[in-house]
């Protein structure tokens, strides 16, 4: 006999119920996440030639912000504080352009030679053996030189040659390649102005336009104070670092009698910019110009030790103790955030990961919902 207990049906629990409702759900949030976040790299990479100068001009905005607020305290109108600092930018970055330039046009004339003596050396010597492949490639052109193939009757012979080099259409695509640069510049420069008149106008509306509630509003406002005190301690600390680089890098390298010592100082202060990989192509490419113009194995190993130690103590004994902790980051977060910004905007991210992944942080520091990804940037 069956017992009337047994046989009655057994009421689903309510909390299996719920996690099998919740898991569909799961399921679709995960979905339209990665979705965003396609469409956004997506749009990252389609407007990169609006949204890198918008960059580079808050970078340049936070760099010479302090300068501006300290000639406005002494009476200077703002709009003539702006106009001052940037012409003095710009008067200093060409000054530097007109004092280097010689360097950079012989370093320029210089390049076919060394192009033919790299060549040269790594050929294999005289008195070598040639490889099997080499053998069987030289076996190959005797014989087509033995057997030249001849066309068959009533087929006419083509020949196909490359175009010549029309100095008209390179002359050409170069101007159109500067002429583009300059008009980046001039926007960036633009934007700068712009946002250095308009410092306090921009923190107000975008205080006002991002919600009604007062700790909204105050969450905002401390969201723009630490973005705009880190980027400018970073700016300062990247300035700092560039220079001593650039200046102990010229004189090592005058001392050790290498040519346009003071062109390869002022790159080697500029790539230093770069974690990680900065330092790398410096050091590779001081090895390289090593090499071409001493053509032994000391003094290039000389050139590439000096770089290398110079960029090493800069990076294990200066930067960290200028960078403070509450701006520092993780080295696996730093070394993420330029692989994906140089995938995303090449040579560009690069240069401007860091800055970029400092404002993530920031932000993700004071958003509830995102702080733990704060957590995982930091150090």
């Amino acid at each position: 006999m069956i017992d009337p207990e047994m046989a009655a049906p057994i009421a689903p629990d309510a909390a299996s119920v719920e996690v099998a409702h919740s898991r569909p759900l799961v399921g679709v949030r995960a979905a339209l996440t990665l979705l965003v976040i396609g469409l956004v790299i997506a749009l990252l990479q389609f407007m990169q030639s609006v949204l890198i100068p918008f960059v580079l001009g808050g970078l340049l905005f936070y760099a010479l912000d302090p300068t501006v607020d300290w000639l406005e305290r002494w009476r200077v109108p703002r709009a003539l504080g702006a106009a001052a600092v940037l012409a003095a930018v710009i008067a200093a970055g060409g000054a530097l352009t007109y004092a280097l330039q010689g360097q950079a046009l012989t370093v320029i004339d210089q390049l076919p030679a060394g192009a033919a003596k790299l060549a040269a050396s790594l050929r294999r010597h005289p008195g070598d053996q040639p490889s099997p492949v080499e053998k069987v490639q030289q076996a190959a052109d005797k014989l087509q030189e033995a057997e030249p193939v001849k066309p068959k009757a009533g087929v006419l012979r083509v020949q196909v040659e490359d175009p010549s080099f029309q100095a008209s259409a390179f002359v050409w695509s170069s101007s159109m390649g500067l002429l583009s640069a300059a008009n980046q510049l001039m926007m960036v420069l633009f934007l700068t102005y712009f946002m250095l008149l308009s410092d306090q106008l921009f923190k107000r509306k975008l205080v006002e336009i991002v919600g009604p509630t007062i700790s909204t509003k105050k969450t905002t406002v401390r969201v723009l104070e630490d973005i705009a005190s880190q980027i400018e301690q970073f700016l300062k600390i990247e300035m700092i670092t560039s220079v001593l680089v650039a200046v102990a890098t010229w004189a090592a390298l005058w001392a050790l009698g290498l040519h346009q010592a003071a062109l390869w100082g002022l790159l080697a202060g500029l790539f230093n910019s770069i974690p990680y990989y900065g330092p790398v192509l410096v050091t590779g490419g001081l090895s390289l110009v090593g090499f071409l113009q001493f053509g032994t194995v000391p003094m290039t190993a000389t050139v590439a030790g000096v770089s290398l130690l110079i960029t090493t103590l800069e990076g294990l004994l200066l930067t960290p103790m200028l960078v403070g902790r509450a701006s520092s980051m993780n080295h696996v977060a730093i070394f993420a955030g330029l692989l994906f910004w140089s995938w995303v905007w090449g040579i560009w991210g690069m240069l401007l990961a860091v800055p970029l992944m400092m404002v993530l942080k920031v932000v993700c520091e004071h958003v509830e919902s995102l702080q733990p990804i704060g957590h995982l940037l930091g150090d």
